[in-house]
């Protein structure tokens, strides 16, 4: 079965963390031993190759909401952007050197899902095969639109291949009110929609607080997605989406990406402390359940895991090791009842759907 992840946080991982994401996840650990915080990821190219994520949504991500913390809140506009820009530097260099490809557009994107469905009909499925896999699809989003320094700004991302935007992320942002505020659109965030729709870039609407969620579906008429967000009535917190706010997605034939976050995904978790076992990759599974129930079907339900977003393997479902066991979905959404066409849907389907409409 192939995968697409809508939101992996590889550039930060690989520049702020320093992880050659070309190595195996298991490298990585051992590399790290030691290190205070590390020796936990779960994600690297040849795991993805492994577990067959044929494509993701890959960030740039930088902040700058006037509260500094390392590696990801910069005291600065500039010192945002040029993080950001370095970000997408290593995804064109990955492209130049053959690793993957970044997708812009419905041509690019068919071609590229026709070679992993041709390499998927012959490959046996040992170690050799996975290595011989196309390269790795990324579709660049940026989480948080800080890095922008003003609306006009955004023909140049576009131009260099940026085709999401999620406007905000953790507090204040530049252009609306994140995770954890009340803030609405600043006076930069209504241009900057705009500007969005104008160039056609989609819209994220993971991270608006409540008042910049329904501000921005109200003045953006494109199509909007939650690349990585879980359900508010399963969790209850604001970072969630409510059943209103869910509905209203659906509304507009969106997509929202289940996310693997413990925190996320089971109510008071508290890294250890909260027993391990409590978050399992059937945990992940009550969400997309969740989503296809009050939707009624299966289209507006998938996957967007957020893995290695800041935590490792102590954050994760205790039964995921490392990406390439997104696989182990679909064995646990046939055993809730999901046909053959809906698990489909979810490990694939419906993001393509979602892009083609986008690029058509």
């Amino acid at each position: 079965m192939l995968i697409i992840d809508a939101h992996l946080d590889l550039s930060m991982n690989a520049l702020q963390g320093n992880r050659d994401l070309l190595s195996s996840a298991y490298t990585i650990r051992t590399q790290e031993t030691g290190i205070p915080g590390k020796g936990q990821g779960t994600v690297a190219f040849p795991d993805m190759r492994q577990g067959r994520i044929a494509l993701s949504f890959v960030t740039l991500f930088a902040r700058s909401t006037g509260r500094p913390s390392p590696h990801s809140d910069f005291a600065s506009p500039a010192q945002s952007h040029g993080i950001a820009q370095g970000q997408l530097a290593y995804y064109h260099a990955l492209e130049r050197m053959g690793y993957v490809r970044i997708i812009t557009n419905r041509e690019q994107l068919d071609s590229h899902i026709n070679d992993w469905q041709a390499w998927e009909n012959t490959a046996i499925g040992n170690a050799s095969d996975y290595d011989n896999a196309p390269p790795l699809g990324f579709v660049i989003s940026m989480e948080g639109a800080d890095p922008i320094l003003y609306p006009t700004q955004l023909e140049a991302w576009v131009d260099g291949g940026l085709r999401l935007i999620g406007l905000t992320h953790y507090g204040p942002g530049r252009y609306a009110g994140g995770t954890g505020t009340e803030m609405g659109l600043t006076e930069l965030g209504r241009p900057l929609l705009a500007e969005m729709e104008r160039l056609g870039v989609i819209l994220d609407l993971t991270h608006c607080s409540d008042q910049s969620f329904w501000q921005a579906l109200e003045r953006y008429n494109g199509l909007v997605l939650a690349s990585h967000n879980n359900c508010r009535a399963l969790v209850p917190h604001q970072r969630q989406f409510s059943d209103e706010q869910l509905r209203a997605i659906f509304e507009r034939d969106g997509v929202i990406g289940a996310a693997f976050d413990a925190w996320m995904l089971h109510p008071g978790w508290v890294t250890g402390e909260t027993p391990h076992e409590a978050v399992t990759l059937n945990t992940v599974v009550d969400h997309i359940d969740y989503i296809c129930q009050l939707a009624g079907n299966s289209r507006h339900a998938a996957i967007g895991t957020d893995l290695d977003g800041g935590y490792g393997r102590e954050q994760s479902p205790s039964d995921l090791d490392t990406i390439a066991d997104l696989q182990n979905l679909t064995g646990l959404l046939e055993a809730r009842g999901y046909s053959a066409e809906d698990i489909a849907a979810i490990m694939h389907g419906n993001w393509l759907r979602f892009l083609n409409d986008a690029w058509g």
